[in-house]
């Protein structure tokens, strides 16, 4: 069941810019680019060893600070299991990526503005019985590579990274991921098989997010 989230809840960087907890959202957002060291890092996955780590509440205030940038932000939910994101930015959930991917309606009509200035999101849209084969698909590439040259950042919310090969599958078609991390909740034997498994299929991980430290 997915659980009913307020913007409020999650949007601390756009709620209160001064907050100490908006400074390291930019705080990472220059992080990344020092990660990057050279690389492009347009297209950012954002994923978590585990569930309930806080890797939609960082992929939202991400890009609500790369939005601050006056840089074009598009965040995508990559979770189609249990997607989340219409609930953040309220909305309908009816059209979304799992739509466009399947040719039910074009890009334009399923990607949305939001009430933050340069920030439009994608919804997950209707749940596939087949994440992994969709997100895998020589279509879910196309459309990165499509909307990587329209938006200056994209983002991409996956589900936990130990659960299912959804993050790894989008490990490989991003510039690189960001690995958030509950302390006190996730293991460093949880986090090693995270690193392992990116690292089997050759996908970039920047750094660690450290959350509830």
């Amino acid at each position: 069941m997915t659980r009913a989230m307020s913007s409020g809840t999650y949007l601390v960087a756009n709620k209160n810019s001064t907050a100490d907890a908006s400074e390291s959202y930019r705080t990472l957002r220059t992080n990344i680019r020092f990660s990057a060291m050279g690389r492009s890092s347009k297209i950012l996955l954002v994923t978590s060893a585990g569930s309930n780590e806080g890797k939609t509440t960082t992929a939202t205030n991400l890009a609500v600070s790369y939005s601050q940038e006056n840089k074009k932000v598009l965040l995508i939910d990559g979770n189609l299991r249990n997607p989340s994101l219409h609930n953040v930015f309220p909305r309908s959930n009816k059209r979304g990526l799992t739509d466009v991917l399947s040719g039910q309606c074009g890009l334009e009509a399923a990607v949305s503005t939001t009430v933050i200035a340069n920030l439009s999101v994608l919804t997950a849209g209707t749940i596939p019985p087949n994440p992994s084969e969709i997100l895998g698909s020589e279509r879910m590439q196309e459309l990165l590579n499509e909307v990587s040259a329209y938006y200056d950042v994209v983002l991409i919310d996956s589900p936990a990274a130990l659960d299912v090969s959804d993050a790894q599958i989008l490990g490989t078609m991003s510039d690189g991921v960001v690995l958030v991390a509950h302390q006190g909740k996730v293991t460093k034997e949880e986090l090693k098989r995270v690193k392992r498994g990116m690292d089997h299929v050759n996908a970039h991980i920047l750094g660690v997010v450290l959350n509830k430290a």
